[in-house]
């Protein structure tokens, strides 16, 4: 088939990677001048199966009430908030409840482990490196947040998922240049768990998908769809609208524009999250792979020579205003853990990324109920640990097969009771 997809960050690469794949003939529209230009392109860099959650968990509005008004915090609503947004709080409060978030957080995991194998093929397959390392280390400041990781924990164990429960000391056995002056209560490892460079791979993969026969149109805007025989894509600029036999749409916030003017409305919210990354100073003050201080939700990765320090939730406000409070955040917690161990001095790149996150967590995988048009959407934080998983479920879908990996609780038919 001819297929269009609507988006060249790392959900639309990969997408388009499995579909020619597949032996599809392929064209990618991006608007930006190149591929992972948007929210892959400095994101935190984990690969998380095991510490995959929904943003919708039990206690998660009181949580954001209480640290409302704290200097430092992982959730921040800014101005301006639109109604829009205003509806996307509620309904992400109403998706909290006990059996919704444990069955959103059991579909992120699974689909989540698959989406690492997946991934580990790609880059068996095509020798691809992009600063891998091993393991995950979720460092836990107080007995607050060990009581809430222990459902999260029970689940892990109920799936025999890897992880152990560390006390500070052989938490420093595992990242030896924690802070020796920050004290903390213990920590849980997850050894399957990884960081990786998002956009070196999703670069990576293009050139291989290019070479498969994949054309990339950038700096192209695709303005409406248009179904019928088949999906018309109209750009701006163009005469004549270019027909696909379907269209995926990979499109970030934009997907829930394109599909308005199909009437289908989609409660996408764009909600940022920030980073920084700077050279490493010195290898032994430098974590080996990857952090998360629990408190803040914040994480520190090693990605070859480079640490990045990633975090936050803003709602609201705009993409290229960034908030001073929370990269001072990403600050504060570098230096809580790490200090000596970047060159802050000069060559520091400070990054404000938008993900289109729904209100319940997981994303949207599947037929839209437009003939021809499918959903790659949505993912919200977790665009890099569910990418490759997403994109060769689509390709199955697309071509009448069965996933390998299980997507109920993905479909639109779940938001629009």
């Amino acid at each position: 088939m001819k297929i269009a997809v609507i988006g060249a960050g790392i959900i639309g690469v990969t997408t388009a990677w499995e579909l020619a794949r597949d032996g599809h003939e392929v064209t990618v529209f991006e608007r930006r001048i190149a591929a992972a230009e948007e929210g892959s392109f400095a994101n935190s860099g984990l690969i998380a199966p095991g510490y995959s959650t929904p943003w919708a968990t039990p206690g998660m509005s009181l949580r954001v009430l209480r640290q409302l008004f704290a200097r430092h915090r992982p959730v921040r609503h800014s101005l301006p908030l639109t109604g829009s947004d205003m509806a996307w709080m509620w309904k992400s409060w109403r998706a909290c409840s006990s059996d919704t978030s444990q069955r959103n957080r059991l579909a992120l995991q699974g689909l989540a482990r698959y989406s690492k194998t997946r991934l580990h093929a790609i880059a068996d397959e095509l020798e691809l490196e992009f600063d891998r390392s091993p393991g995950l280390l979720v460092l836990l400041r107080s007995e607050r947040e060990q009581a809430q990781l222990r459902a999260g924990l029970q689940l892990l164990k109920d799936q025999g998922v890897a992880h152990r429960e560390l006390s500070a000391e052989e938490a420093r056995a595992i990242e030896p240049a924690l802070n020796p002056d920050t004290a903390f209560l213990g920590a849980v490892h997850l050894p399957d768990d990884e960081a990786g460079n998002c956009r070196q791979f999703a670069l990576l993969l293009k050139n291989a998908a290019v070479a498969r026969g994949v054309q990339f149109d950038f700096s192209t805007e695709v303005e409406r769809l248009t179904p019928g025989a088949g999906i018309d894509v109209h750009v701006a600029g163009a005469g004549l609208p270019r027909r696909f036999d379907a269209a995926v749409l990979c499109a970030g916030t934009d997907s829930a524009r394109l599909l308005r003017g199909l009437g289908l409305k989609l409660p996408l919210a764009a909600v940022h999250g920030y980073s920084v990354s700077a050279n490493v100073r010195e290898p032994l003050n430098a974590p080996r792979s990857a952090v998360m201080d629990e408190r803040y939700k914040v994480a520190i990765t090693r990605l070859g020579n480079r640490v990045r320090v990633g975090g936050g939730a803003e709602l609201g406000g705009r993409a290229e205003q960034h908030n001073k409070a929370a990269v001072q955040t990403l600050y504060k917690v570098l230096q809580d853990w790490f200090p000596g161990a970047a060159v802050l001095s000069s060559g520091v790149q400070t990054w404000k990324g938008t993900r289109a996150m729904l209100p319940d967590g997981p994303p949207l995988l599947g037929a839209s109920g437009i003939p021809g048009l499918w959903l790659n959407c949505g993912h919200g934080s977790s665009g890099w640990t569910l990418g490759c998983g997403a994109a060769r479920a689509l390709a199955d879908l697309v071509a009448g097969r069965t996933p390998e990996t299980d997507l109920a609780g993905f479909g639109l038919a779940r938001l629009q009771g």
